[in-house]
Parts: C-alpha cells; structure tokens; sequence
C-alpha cells in the first residue's frame, strides 16, 4: 500500500510537470536591439515642450546604462526597458524610430523627457 501511494504521487508530479511545459507560453528572444547612445530631442515640463540639451542616454551592449551619472542595468521587456539600480527602478517606452520616451515626477511635476537614437548609416559623415 506504501508503494502505491508514492508511484501515484510520483505520476502525479509528472503529468503536472509535463502540463506544466506544455501549457506555458515559449519565451521568445529579446529581438529588440535598444543599445547605443540616445540623444535627449525634447522634454516636455507641466505640458509645454521645450528643445533639450540634457546628458544623452546610453544603454550598452552588457545590459548596463547611464544616465547624467546615474548607472545601473536596464531589461527590455517588450516596448519598455527598465532602468534599475539598487534603489531605484524607472521604466521607459519604446518608440518606432529609434526613440525612447521616459517619464519620471521631478521638482517641477511630471516630466517627459524623449531620446533618440542617433545613427550613422554607411557612406555619410553626418548623424542622422
């Protein structure tokens, strides 16, 4: 009776675990490649837009970033990328066209600062 009960708990844990694998969605790859050096092209303050000229954006290849001295790691998790360091977390949206909007409360209220990627295409001497 003892063997019975632990080959039907051990069929048990098998049939669940192969649900388990089944039933799971497949976990793609990141094919989303955000690394690089993002300029800040507008920062929007309590509503109004103004040109920006703030430290640029840089996500690099290891998964680290830094932001006007602020670095940490960053996970792009679908069209966000989260930046986190050991106290802090933001998250950020993707944007088409290379551009990545954060948003974050600040001194004067919500802000929104917008970051494009800037890049080089072959043949042309200037950033585009």
């Amino acid at each position: 009776m003892g063997l019975d009960r632990v080959v039907q708990s051990f069929l048990r844990c098998i049939v669940f675990s192969v649900l388990c694998f089944v039933l799971n969605p497949l976990v793609r790859a990141q094919d989303v490649g955000v690394s690089g050096s993002y300029q800040c092209t507008q920062a929007k303050v309590q509503g109004k837009a103004f040109a920006c000229n703030a430290a640029p954006l840089i996500l690099k290849n290891d998964g680290r970033f830094e932001l006007r001295g602020w670095e940490g790691s960053y996970l792009v998790e679908g069209h966000w990328v989260e930046l986190s360091d050991s106290l802090t977390k933001a998250r950020a949206k993707i944007i088409p066209g290379h551009k990545i909007v954060l948003r974050y409360f600040g001194k004067h209220g919500w802000a929104e600062m917008t970051y494009e990627r800037r890049v080089a295409e072959m043949g042309k001497t200037s950033l585009s």
